[in-house]
């Protein structure tokens, strides 16, 4: 029998939705947006040390720490551009286009409780909870709640870090009971909304966490969640800011 010929029309589709751009800051764009940063941080955060932690070296922006990825995010909206939250980097992992396995990267905030041991934090954690309470948001160290770095901005301030965080009027944050006990997750297992795991189980990825205070939240090495670090003006070289345009 005589084979038919195949039938070759046109898609009829209607491509409704812009593809989504991810990538590190490096190269040309890098080096430029390293100057602006620079510049803004002297002007308008008078040079804060916490702010002053990034190095541009190999053709790439180096370090990493919540204040300064807040203010890289101010920067970076202007040229409608932003910085990755937690789902981004979990997506970009899942498609295989970053390689994340030997850097950390900020993405959020994570507060349980008014009480620090430290003090350090405790002016930044006390401004923290009047926020979140004006908004009628709960938590605990059974309910923690997880702020990306993107719902807030920068002030100055008589904290010990000369620094505060201001939630956006339309900030999203997310109560995240996961975030209650360190445990082992799948990365099958995440929510698309927060990037988080939904549940603690089995799984080769780990997370890590705290019982009290304010702490930031980052993805090390491409597979580990820590949001049990207190030190929020720390920075290593390994540290990246990773950048999306929607």
């Amino acid at each position: 029998m005589k084979a038919k010929p195949e039938f070759k029309g046109k898609l009829l589709i209607e491509i409704t939705k812009e593809i989504s751009q991810i990538g590190f800051l490096e190269g040309d764009f890098g080096e430029s947006f390293y100057e602006e940063f620079k510049g803004r941080a002297r002007k308008d955060y008078k040079g804060n040390s916490n702010l002053n932690i990034l190095d541009y070296e190999e053709y790439a922006v180096k370090g990493s720490n919540p204040f300064a990825v807040v203010l890289a995010n101010q920067i970076l909206n202007e040229e409608n551009l932003r910085v990755a939250n937690q789902t981004d980097l979990e997506k970009a992992m899942k498609l295989g286009v970053l390689d994340l396995r030997r850097t950390y990267e900020d993405t959020g905030l994570v507060l349980r409780s008014e009480e620090d041991d430290s003090q350090r934090n405790i002016l930044l954690s006390k401004n923290m909870v009047s926020q979140l309470r004006e908004r009628r948001t709960e938590f605990s160290s059974e309910n923690p709640v997880m702020i990306p770095l993107t719902q807030l901005t920068l002030e100055k301030t008589d904290s010990d870090y000369g620094l505060t965080f201001k939630l956006k009027d339309d900030a999203m944050v997310y109560n995240a009971p996961v975030l209650a006990r360190d445990g082992c997750f799948n990365s099958k297992n995440i929510d698309e909304e927060t990037g988080l795991p939904i549940k603690l189980g089995d799984g080769n990825r780990i997370l890590y966490t705290r019982d009290t205070d304010l702490s930031r939240f980052c993805l090390y090495w491409g597979s580990v969640l820590s949001s049990d670090d207190r030190n929020l003006g720390d920075s290593y070289e390994y540290g990246r800011m990773v950048i999306v345009k929607d």
